[in-house]
């Protein structure tokens, strides 16, 4: 018989300078060797478990903490962090703010080398964990030059080199690209073997089917229900709806459209007169800095080989929502940078409605929400927020923005205090807000559970609806599948398919929900 690794007994606990408690009276048992989901919508307590179980809670986040919670025998309010470092490891929503060198091989080995392993022990970590996560191109290179993706496979790495006995992992998908997401899963079934205790926070739910072996449903900072692993994955879709979860099934035509996206297929010329397109063209980047070549008249064979992107021309219907799809790092978020102006070396031009623009230009034409949203969350409160990125305040508008978003509760809050996904639906809230007619954006509900990222769907088709071209890069077959007019493949900066998105659902919260674009961006 297991014996339990991970004890929660009575616990309740609000974080300081909030109101309310987050956690009410939880209680849960984790067994050694066990492969535990946690699943429930955005700020329903589940990422404050995490933090119980890694001691962040009470030693880094400060708050009211009632009740015990130990792990291997230890009683997390009495023992130092440092105490954990070889029994507990943890994968962040966000791999930059667990990163402590400047290169892959050093993260890797970060973890062996600050516990004071012997050089020979921490080599023989190192080779396992490169040879088991399949990590040979990564290797040697500055993890500020990884994709979102990339970085997150490389915080999987420096956390499997410590061999903890219990592994977390907080929304470990949600910057991972179909293959990458296969990889994970091949890891966790890997930990699973050796042993190890691993607990999932997760939205993405599809991929770890067979694997779990146990689901905790979070709700409203409380345990509400939960299931075994083979009951909760064949749940009918109604229910998983229901209860407000991304799907646990994935149609196949999506999978086959996100894992094919190296083939080169059609590039749909815009023939109907009736559509008005917005064109790029010489959209032409590269991070390896060689003045001036991107000027030049004709790109020589080694340009090209060091371009980042490479979009000589491309036409995108006016109006419609864009799908930007490809593997991590290939380029998707490099053409996003681009077409809004951030960044200053590419030299490309957008003609909309008969008029042409270059340079800074660019940037008023259109507005962006990043990837890591963090880096645009600027003032104290989310109304703030919001009214930075109008052209004239307007309160109004601004609380018909943030009330369509489920947002309008924690306009005086500070934007930092709110959950991974809360803080997205802020960012796409501002973006909505700067009324610009190309709106832009980075893997907009990474963070997001169903119900949330079904409102961004919406969203994204009522300001195409409205006029706007919405570009949005994506590993998400169900925003494709629910939103997106057209699909864009993009392999090593260049677009390898651009075609017409067969969607096959409809939005379910469309009627329920009755979001006026139109009164909410007057």
């Amino acid at each position: 018989m297991m014996n339990n690794i991970v004890e929660i007994k009575n616990v309740s606990f609000r974080y300081k300078g909030s109101d309310e408690g987050l956690l009410k009276d939880v209680s849960l048992s984790v067994k050694q060797g066990e492969t535990l989901l946690l699943c429930g919508a955005s700020g329903s307590g589940k990422t404050t478990l995490i933090r119980l179980m890694n001691g962040l809670i009470p030693h880094y986040y400060p708050g009211e903490l009632k009740g015990r919670v130990s792990v291997a025998n230890r009683d997390i309010s009495k023992i130092q962090l440092f105490e954990l470092s070889g029994i507990v490891g943890t994968v962040f929503q966000n791999p930059r703010s667990q990163f402590f060198s400047v290169d892959t091989d050093g993260e890797i080995v970060f973890g062996p080398e600050n516990i004071g392993l012997d050089p020979s022990e921490i080599k023989k970590r190192f080779d396992l964990v490169v040879d088991e996560m399949n990590l040979e191109k990564l290797l040697r290179r500055s993890l500020f030059e990884l994709s979102g993706g990339e970085k997150q496979k490389i915080a999987c790495a420096s956390v499997s080199a410590l061999l903890p006995d219990v592994i977390l992992l907080d929304e470990p998908s949600s910057n991972l690209d179909w293959n990458a997401i296969e990889e994970l899963k091949e890891a966790i079934k890997n930990w699973r073997k050796q042993g190890k205790t691993i607990i999932v926070s997760e939205h993405r739910l599809w991929y770890l089917k067979e694997i779990i072996d146990r689901v905790i449903y979070m709700d409203d900072g409380n345990i509400a229900d939960e299931w075994t692993g083979k009951e909760f994955f064949g749940f009918s879709d109604d229910r998983i709806r229901k209860l407000k979860l991304r799907p646990v099934r994935i149609d196949k035509k999506y999978i086959a459209k996100f894992k094919e996206v190296l083939q080169v297929g059609n590039i749909e010329e815009n023939t109907d007169k009736e559509i008005q397109g917005i064109s790029l063209k010489d959209f032409y980047f590269s991070y390896q800095k060689r003045p001036y070549f991107i000027r030049r008249k004709k790109l020589t064979q080694e340009d090209t080989e060091i371009l980042s992107l490479n979009v000589p021309e491309l036409t995108i219907p006016k109006g419609t929502v864009v799908g930007v799809v490809g593997r991590n790092g290939t380029g998707k978020s490099t053409f996003l940078r681009c077409v809004c102006g951030l960044e200053k070396d590419c030299h490309g031009t957008i003609v909309s409605d008969g008029v042409t623009y270059a340079g800074k230009n660019r940037i008023g034409l259109s507005y962006m929400v990043m990837q890591d949203v963090n880096h645009q969350l600027f003032t104290d409160s989310v109304e703030a927020e919001v009214l930075l990125s109008m052209k004239n305040e307007d309160k109004n508008k601004c609380e018909r923005i943030l009330d369509s978003l489920g947002l309008l509760e924690f306009k005086d809050k500070h934007p930092m205090a709110l959950s991974g996904g809360q803080k997205q639906r802020v960012a796409i809230a501002s973006a909505i807000a700067a009324d610009a007619k190309i709106l832009l954006f980075d893997e907009p509900t990474s963070g997001l559970d169903y119900s949330h990222m079904v409102k961004v769907a919406e969203l994204l088709r009522r300001l195409a609806d409205e006029g706007r071209t919405v570009l949005v890069s994506t590993h998400d077959s169900e925003l494709l599948e629910l939103s997106c007019d057209y699909v864009l493949s993009i392999h090593h900066g260049k677009v390898t398919n651009f075609e017409k998105n067969q969607k096959s659902k409809q939005l379910p919260f469309m009627e329920s929900q009755n979001i006026d674009m139109k009164k909410i961006c007057s």
